[in-house]
C-alpha cells in the first residue's frame, strides 16, 4: 500500500514522505490515527503543503538543534497544577502542558509530540521530561517543582 505520511512515524518517515508498506498496517494503524493518507495523484499535489509546514515548524539542522538545547537549559519553568493535601495531582501533566510552559516562560516553541514523558506525572515535585530536538540530538529536561 503506497501512503503519504501526515506524521513523523518513528522507523518509518517524516511528514510528506511516500512510503510504501504492508496493507494491514497502513489500514489498520497509520490511516485511522491519521498518520498517513492513501496515495492518489491528487493527494500527491498536497505533499508540498505537508513539507512546507512541516519546515516551519521543525529544528533546522544539528546546529538549530544546539541552539535550542542551549535556551532550554537556562529556562527555569514553573508549571502550575492543582493538588490535593497529599500532594497527588486532579490529573496528570501531559506533554502538551510541558510545552505550553515552556513557551509561556520564554522559552522556544516546542512542538508536544518533542515532549517524552517516560511515566505519567502524577505528584508535585521535580520531574524529569525527554525533549526530542533532532534525531542526534536528545535531553532531559526538569522543571522547576509544580506549584499548588
Amino acid at each position: 500500500m503506497k501512503l503519504i505520511l501526515t506524521a513523523s512515524v518513528d522507523n518509518l518517515g517524516a511528514p510528506g514522505d511516500v512510503v510504501e508498506v504492508k496493507d494491514g498496517y497502513g489500514r489498520n494503524y497509520l490511516v485511522p490515527r491519521r498518520f498517513a493518507i492513501r496515495w492518489t495523484r491528487g493527494a500527491e499535489k498536497q505533499i508540498d503543503g505537508i513539507k512546507r509546514s512541516r519546515a516551519a515548524r521543525e529544528i533546522r539542522g544539528m546546529d538549530h538543534a544546539e541552539q535550542v538545547r542551549g535556551q532550554l537549559e537556562d529556562l527555569t519553568i514553573d508549571l502550575p497544577a492543582r493538588a490535593g493535601d497529599t500532594g497527588k495531582l486532579f490529573g496528570a501533566v501531559t506533554a502538551g502542558d510541558v510545552a505550553a510552559a515552556i513557551k509561556k516562560s520564554g522559552g522556544p516553541l516546542i512542538d508536544k509530540r518533542a515532549v517524552q514523558i517516560s511515566k505519567p506525572i502524577k505528584t508535585v515535585g521535580l520531574h524529569t521530561v525527554g525533549i526530542k530536538l533532532h534525531d542526534a540530538v536528545r535531553m532531559s529536561f526538569m522543571p522547576a517543582p509544580f506549584s499548588l
